[in-house]
């Protein structure tokens, strides 16, 4: 499962040529192949029965838990193929890898119990009596729960409160928290060490103090009580021998608004009534609401809801509310919506967004709320009107409409397309099983003595004997010369020379780890990460030090790389530049875009920083550009992907997404460099694009982001602002 059936998994069938387009995608169909292989029995034949059957297997790429539902004959129940639930589980990850977090808890409840799936109730009585004074209560936290206020409850129902010391820790905060450790070892009191995750420093020292509590110099009723978020910094001893307890925060958009709803000063009925403009306040203050609960519901979404996943918080709502309720009680006619989109989006929320792109979401969410049209009695908050504003404006009349709202909500409330669901499952999934790799430990399960020894020296084998020559760069410089008049030229030779530092990597850590398996070297720890990491299918991080940005399993991202080589050596033996360029193949994208502006601009006597691409969309199939010739200006590229929508092929525009589609190869554009001056508007959306589909990255030293590339003006029929609710962008290089 943890390997996803990369490298090693080998298959009779052809994964490269899916027969059955229209049910499954490409990646679907080749991890059924390498489950035929890695699997034999009872999967042997299991890519020529889906083949021939197809129809049989549609309805399980509609089933909401296939994991349940009976498999077409001959894996149905009763059949001497029936898979055991181990196997089942297996047959999920491959064809419905979105289900797989439902498929492994319902493995769970048929093989051990119900009581196994089914988180506990919060109890704080029952955590209680199973502690001790040398045995910790700690509070795992996660974003938006905080047990203070349940454990302060819980100290008065014991008569305890009094005896509560409560310190929240942080700089210079260890010293007074060991004072109240020894007071309360001494008094029988209780202790609470709030955010130890912020004192890493002094976990250390809180370790040594636990580990010199003992029963018989210890008051029976003394209780240590500490809350963290999820730490490396956190002693293990503590955590191994302390009652462990968490409490997720409610999710979903009708548990996020009943509970913002119920915060002060919200919930003040007083405060609540007290603004002069009563009517617009009310409305003004739901739609805040309504924003609250976007901005930190849609971060499950993953990268397609925010690049980055920032902490929203109540003080954010707070603050907001507040001044709300003084920019309307003191505005005149006219209501002060410039004024609330920038304290909102510019401070209160805005004021945690680093990344431009989501400053651009953020600011058309307020663009669509904070709206004139807001005071009418019909306003929608989703396109849907599920989600809109309460007619009757009292508190209650809001709580109650928010308890008629769906539990969970659809994509369309945060103006995403309903595959954006299959999207966060698959984040779910992959979060799953990074999760199971951390726990298999270093090098996983084996299988028999050497078994694994001898798969990841078989792989090792196969790379190297794929693996070109580095580039021979004093042949190339003399092929390409330095010339002021081609700039790509000096492209591809620093592309080689990148390439040529990556591959030495590879094959001699290749070489080494086959050396240290034969026993003819030691196996050092560099090495024993790089055959742990390709034991479980992952790109070895001394590769990732000197590589391009890649998110793709081990076995994609060798294949990855050998096609960025021949796209290199073919370029080469060529003696031109190609008439098409695959952009995902360059190891440093900007020099290509910069040199491509640079010919322009000498061939035309214009300063750089004057021209710009106008971008032109070709047709889809890239065959007929790479075999054709180059345009007089610019050049054509292929290679991309759209997430978050589709593509018209008629219209030359984009489209929405088809269902269960989550990525649409773009068509040929051409980069077509030309005056900024010149450059006409048309209805357009500015689409990013990224070199990976986790879209946040760095600013490097060189200026340039380590992930977003540029904005590319794509055509389209609809506003801007629905794209950019979409989450649509370009990716040069996909996870698989």
């Amino acid at each position: 499962v943890a390997k996803g059936f990369g490298i090693g998994a080998e298959s009779k069938y052809d994964a490269s040529k899916n027969p059955v387009k229209e049910m499954m995608e490409d990646r679907v169909w080749e991890s059924v192949c390498k489950l035929s292989g890695a699997i034999p029995k009872p999967f042997a034949t299991l890519p020529e029965h889906i083949e021939r059957n197809s129809t049989d297997w549609q309805e399980l790429f509609e089933e909401a838990d296939p994991f349940m539902m009976n498999l077409p004959p001959p894996y149905c129940k009763g059949d001497p193929n029936e898979p055991t639930p181990a196997q089942k589980l297996l047959l999920i990850r491959a064809l419905r890898p979105d289900k797989f977090v439902p498929a492994v808890s319902s493995f769970v409840e048929s093989s051990m119990g119900q009581k196994y799936t089914e988180p506990p109730n919060f109890d704080l009585e029952l955590s209680y009596n199973e502690s001790s004074c040398t045995c910790p209560l700690i509070f795992v936290l996660s974003v938006g729960s905080d047990p203070t206020a349940a454990l302060l409850k819980y100290a008065e129902d014991k008569d305890m409160a009094s005896k509560l010391s409560v310190i929240s820790m942080g700089q210079g905060q260890g010293p007074k928290a060991a004072t109240l450790i020894e007071q309360g070892i001494e008094s029988g009191g209780w202790v609470l060490l709030q955010n130890c995750h912020l004192a890493a420093s002094w976990m250390p020292t809180l370790e040594k103090i636990y580990e010199g509590i003992k029963p018989e110099t210890c008051e029976p009723d003394f209780r240590l009580w500490v809350t963290s978020m999820p730490s490396k910094a956190f002693p293990l001893s503590i955590l191994q021998n302390g009652v462990k307890m968490t409490n997720e925060p409610p999710s979903g958009v009708r548990a996020n608004l009943k509970r913002s709803l119920h915060l002060d000063p919200i919930s003040d009925n007083e405060f609540f009534e007290s603004c002069p403009k009563s009517r617009d306040f009310k409305r003004l203050l739901f739609g805040l609401c309504f924003i609250h609960a976007f901005v930190q519901e849609r971060k499950k979404f993953g990268p397609i809801g925010w690049n980055i996943p920032y902490s929203f918080n109540d003080s954010d709502l707070r603050i907001s509310v507040r001044q709300l309720h003084m920019y309307v009680g003191k505005s005149g006619d006219e209501l002060p919506f410039a004024a609330l989109k920038y304290t909102i989006g510019e401070c209160n929320y805005g004021g945690r967004v680093t990344d431009d792109k989501d400053r651009r979401l953020l600011s058309t969410l307020l663009d669509m709320i904070y709206d004139n049209k807001i005071t009418e009695e019909e306003f929608n908050l989703s396109a849907s009107g599920v989600y809109r504003i309460p007619r009757n404006n009292t508190l209650q009349a809001y709580v109650e409409y928010v308890d008629s709202l769906p539990t969970i909500p659809r994509p369309e409330v945060f103006g995403l397309h309903d595959n954006a669901d299959i999207t966060k499952d698959l984040n779910d999934t992959n979060q799953m099983i990074a999760t199971l790799i951390t726990t298999m430990g270093e090098a996983g399960g084996g299988g028999e003595a050497g078994g694994q020894e001898q798969v990841v020296r078989l792989m090792c084998s196969d790379i190297l004997e794929r693996l070109q020559p580095n580039f021979d760069i004093e042949k190339v410089q003399k092929a390409f010369p330095v010339l002021y008049e081609q700039s790509l030229n000096q492209v591809l030779t620093q592309e080689m020379l990148r390439y040529n530092r990556l591959t030495t990597i590879v094959r001699n850590s290749l070489i080494n780890v086959i050396k240290a398996i034969d026993g003819t070297i030691v196996m050092s720890s560099d090495l024993e990460k790089v055959y742990n990491s390709l034991s479980i299918g992952k790109v070895p991080p001394m590769w990732m030090s000197k590589s391009y940005p890649s998110m793709k399993p081990a076995a994609a991202y060798v294949e990855d790389f050998f096609a960025r080589l021949n796209m290199l050596q073919s370029w080469y033996e060529a003696g031109t530049p190609p008439s098409a360029f695959w952009l995902p193949g360059f190891f440093f994208t900007p020099s290509f875009c910069t040199a491509v502006l640079q010919n322009y601009a000498r061939k035309n006597n214009l300063a750089i920083d004057t021209i710009a691409f106008d971008f032109q969309m070709m047709d889809m199939d890239p065959d007929i550009y790479k075999n054709g010739e180059s345009p007089q200006e610019g050049v054509y590229v292929y290679g991309m992907y759209l997430e978050g929508c589709g593509w018209d092929i008629a219209s030359r525009t984009l489209s929405e997404s088809k269902p269960r589609v989550l990525f649409e190869s773009s068509p040929v554009i051409w980069f077509k460099p030309v005056p900024t001056k010149e450059i006409k508007e048309r209805p357009s959306y500015s689409c990013p694009v990224y070199r990976t589909a986790d879209r946040r990255g760095v600013l490097a030293t060189t200026g340039h982001s380590t992930n977003f590339l540029m904005f590319l003006k794509m055509p389209t029929d609809k506003p801007e602002a629905h794209w950019t609710m979409r989450g649509v962008c370009m990716l040069l290089s996909l996870s698989y």
